[in-house]
């Protein structure tokens, strides 16, 4: 029903949202996990993540505690829980670390005119709504990128030992490397992640344990030579897939978005390189961010957790702004907000991907 024929405003404003949530959906990629905050009215514009530390721990070193010189935690560990006969031990309080983030607001506003309303052969506001939906999953999945990828925990592909140095494709053997290092930080994997349904409904939904790994979809060649890589399509049961995923390999799930952009020409040299690595100058690799995640390893509000107001003016609504109702406005704003909860509990893989030459 288009929306003018709906005359109750709260049911008109309900189903704008259920449109612009809907065709959120498919944009979004990152927010799948995390920890979702929900937005908190009167409550400041910042948010508070709290984490209680384990005995050992500090904000320093959260992840790993009580090594000895060798890093080793077994025999320190267990002294400090010895008992001695009739004396009670010691009473400990727990140590608290907090993660704060701004909070912001953004907007997307349309507009458009009476004449558009009356004569144009197509919905407008209908399509409108359709790139609000777009433009808010953009907004909020390109800010949670900016944020993670200043993860401090980096890995590159090939030889690298720095971005300019990248001469190498994402492969199993940098993925295992990384996988390491968020084990032995003790990084939880994925149980569960955000699915998005009809009439812009999201939920949550049960998947493998295992490390969600973001990429570009450019480096799909890339994966699909990986040994052991079982595409999506391959799955026993499709319906385990979250959206966007293309694949899995060992403990890792691979999800894809054409917005997670390369750094063009910021690698190593490409000349002779084997195989030939992709470069939009033909001089330097095309770098690309990988991110890897595991359990609250950050935290964000959720595409349908954060307070969204929209806008639905029709036009021929007369006031002194506007005296022949002449113009109506499709938009929204809403807050949100992303920060890196544990760097060495997720990882920034860099590489390079192949040219695909004929």
């Amino acid at each position: 029903m288009p929306i003018g024929m709906i005359n109750d405003p709260v049911q008109r404003i309900g189903v704008i949202k259920g449109r612009i949530l809907k065709h959120a959906k498919p944009y979004i990629c990152l927010g799948v996990v995390g920890v979702n905050e929900n937005f908190q009215r009167n409550a400041g514009d910042t948010v508070k993540y709290r984490r209680f530390l384990p005995k050992g721990a500090s904000a320093a070193q959260p992840n790993r505690f009580f090594l000895d010189a060798n890093g080793d935690r077994s025999q320190a560990y267990v002294d400090a829980h010895l008992t001695s006969e009739g004396v009670t031990p010691i009473a400990e309080n727990v140590s608290a670390q907090d993660i704060t983030a701004p909070v912001n607001q953004y907007a997307v506003l349309y507009g458009y005119s009476d004449k558009q309303y009356d004569l144009h052969e197509d919905d407008i506001p209908d399509e409108m709504m359709k790139l609000t939906g777009e433009r808010k999953a953009l907004v909020m999945e390109s800010a949670l990128f900016s944020v993670l990828k200043g993860c401090t925990n980096k890995f590159y592909g090939g030889t690298g030992t720095s971005r300019g140095t990248v001469n190498g494709t994402l492969t199993l053997t940098i993925l295992r490397k990384m996988a390491r290092s968020l084990s032995l930080n003790h990084a939880t994997t994925i149980t569960k992640m955000i699915k998005g349904g009809s009439a812009g409904l999201y939920g949550t939904s049960p998947v493998g344990r295992s490390y969600p790994v973001w990429v570009s979809t450019d480096l799909m060649p890339d994966l699909r030579e990986m040994p052991g890589f079982v595409p999506v399509e391959s799955y026993g049961d499709p319906k385990i897939a979250v959206d966007g995923e293309v694949g899995k390999c060992e403990e890792f799930r691979f999800i894809a978005s054409p917005e997670l952009v390369e750094v063009q020409n910021s690698g190593a040299a490409v000349a002779g390189s084997v195989p030939s690595l992709k470069s939009t100058s033909g001089t330097y690799a095309d770098v690309y961010q990988v991110v890897v995640g595991s359990e609250d390893a950050w935290g964000h509000i959720g595409v349908n957790s954060g307070k969204m107001e929209v806008t639905a003016l029709s036009p021929n609504v007369k006031d002194k702004n506007d005296p022949l109702g002449q113009r109506g406005y499709v938009g929204c704003k809403f807050y949100y907000h992303a920060v890196v909860l544990n760097n060495l509990q997720m990882a920034v893989v860099e590489v390079a991907t192949r040219a695909l030459t004929d």
